[in-house]
């Protein structure tokens, strides 16, 4: 994903942490006009969201897109099931691999590209207790590498 033209609405850092992403994927978003509104302000969360397949079509479930506010009666549920847009070889190809034991679709980023709202979600498996707890100890690590780097310099 290149960064031209590239707005950052929404990321699921959550999803790092509870999950391994094996693959990532680009879809279109099916959006009414106030719910576009309210992306442009920023006002979406994709924390609680996951993504299924249903008759051959890809939707996203839980997706919250805060009402806009000066969008009165054209304003939708902000819950609501939004469906995504990707080629159909893709979805048969998702299919099968979430048909494999512990792989799920998680949406990783809500962002603009070039005009359009697109989200980025992943194949993941989800992570164990001490594939957590190895993530934490990891991290913690670089981060005082960095620090003890960043001093040694002075």
């Amino acid at each position: 994903m290149g960064s031209e033209n590239i707005k950052l609405i929404a990321n699921n850092k959550k999803a790092y942490h509870d999950y391994f992403v094996d693959e990532t994927f680009e879809a279109g978003i099916v959006l009414v006009g106030t719910e576009v509104k309210s992306l442009r302000r920023g006002k979406c969360s994709v924390k609680e969201s996951f993504i299924g397949i249903d008759h051959g079509e890809i939707f996203i479930y839980g997706m919250n897109i805060s009402p806009y506010e000066k969008g009165n009666i054209f304003n939708k549920d902000p819950l609501r099931i939004r469906k995504l847009l990707i080629h159909k070889s893709e979805i048969m190809k998702l299919t099968g691999k979430i048909k494999e034991k512990g792989y799920t679709l998680i949406p990783l980023k809500v962002y603009f590209s070039k005009g359009k709202a697109k989200v980025e979600f992943g194949l993941c498996r989800g992570k164990k207790l001490y594939d957590k707890r190895e993530s934490i100890a990891k991290k913690d690590y670089e981060r005082e590498t960095r620090r003890d780097f960043k001093n040694s310099q002075y």
